[in-house]
């Protein structure tokens, strides 16, 4: 099931195309990345979705019901820049956000200073967010966006600003909330935070969508038939060895041993390799490189860019 679809979503700002036929689905209780370059229409989908802008054409379905102003009670939305009131309290401000959502002043009181609690911000409850550094302040955000429990949560660039303790306290937090049954749109340039997080992805470049699908069926898709082996083998060399066809990527020394990079020829297989090799060497691990997020992101959008000035 879907949470949320969009069909054939356009948006067109003085003559600039932000969003082009935009259409997606994005499955229940998943991490969906939604990336792309700056430019590329991500933050006016996600206003789109917040209801801040309205498309000039297409729809978006929320569980199945056409998006109207009743479903913001549903949605989480933590942005890129964030604003919190500098000269009010902590807890008095946490407090004024989490009744703007509908939570009664009791429940909100009691919620927020379990996740003060387990954030360990509960001694700043009284202090002004100007006393607190960027990273508390970004917590208390992220606190008041997860609240009321929002079925749909949207967060734009939730790790930045946070030290490498603070990004894995949080990612362990975005997990959590899906396994407790929430949906997450994840809009980041991190590819390293897509890989570890994210169930699918789409990928906008110049206000159209150039890639979607599951994470691993991606990298899948784009392997190169790159392997990787640890050989031990005295003075043998593997140019004599391997055939023409093999491109050898990288050869090195590694104490004793060699850490090879072949890319495989059309229509030969892996064992092909490892019977070519095994009677010169121990073979003491071997296994494909697939090509990281980042990887794909940046070839898929060079291709899109280049297609887009030729056309």
């Amino acid at each position: 099931m879907e949470i949320l679809t969009a069909e054939n979503v356009s948006k067109e700002f003085s003559n600039h195309k932000a969003l082009d036929a935009f259409s997606i689905s994005i499955p229940q209780q998943s991490i969906f990345g939604l990336l792309g370059p700056n430019g590329a229409g991500k933050t006016t989908f996600i206003r789109i979705i917040n209801q801040i802008l309205n498309p000039d054409t297409g729809k978006i379905f929320l569980n199945g019901e056409r998006l109207r102003p009743k479903h913001i009670a549903s949605i989480g939305y933590l942005p890129e820049e964030r604003g919190l009131y500098k000269k009010m309290k902590v807890g008095e401000q946490a407090l004024y956000l989490a009744q703007l959502k509908g939570i009664t002043k009791k429940d909100a009181t009691e919620k927020l200073k379990d996740w003060f609690r387990k954030f360990d911000i509960l001694p700043w409850w009284n202090r002004k967010v100007e006393e607190l550094s960027k990273g508390m302040q970004q917590k208390i955000q992220f606190v008041v966006t997860v609240l009321h429990n929002p079925k749909l949560l949207i967060f734009d660039e939730p790790f930045s600003g946070f030290d490498p303790i603070n990004v894995n306290i949080l990612k362990d937090e975005i997990l959590k909330l899906r396994e407790e049954g929430a949906t997450i749109i994840f809009s980041t340039h991190n590819m390293s935070s897509v890989e570890e997080l994210c169930d699918n992805i789409v990928l906008i470049d110049n206000a159209k969508k150039i890639l979607e699908g599951r994470v691993d069926d991606l990298k899948m898709e784009f392997k190169s038939d790159v392997y990787e082996l640890i050989l031990k083998g005295s003075g043998t060399r593997l140019k004599g060895i391997l055939p023409d066809a093999y491109e050898m990527i990288s050869v090195q020394a590694i104490n004793g041993l060699k850490e090879v990079r072949v890319k495989l020829p059309a229509g030969s297989s892996p064992n092909e390799l490892l019977q070519t090799l095994i009677p010169e060497f121990e073979i003491h691990s071997f296994h494909e490189i697939l090509p990281s997020m980042n990887d794909i992101f940046i070839e898929q959008v060079n291709k899109n860019k280049t297609k887009y000035k030729a056309g």
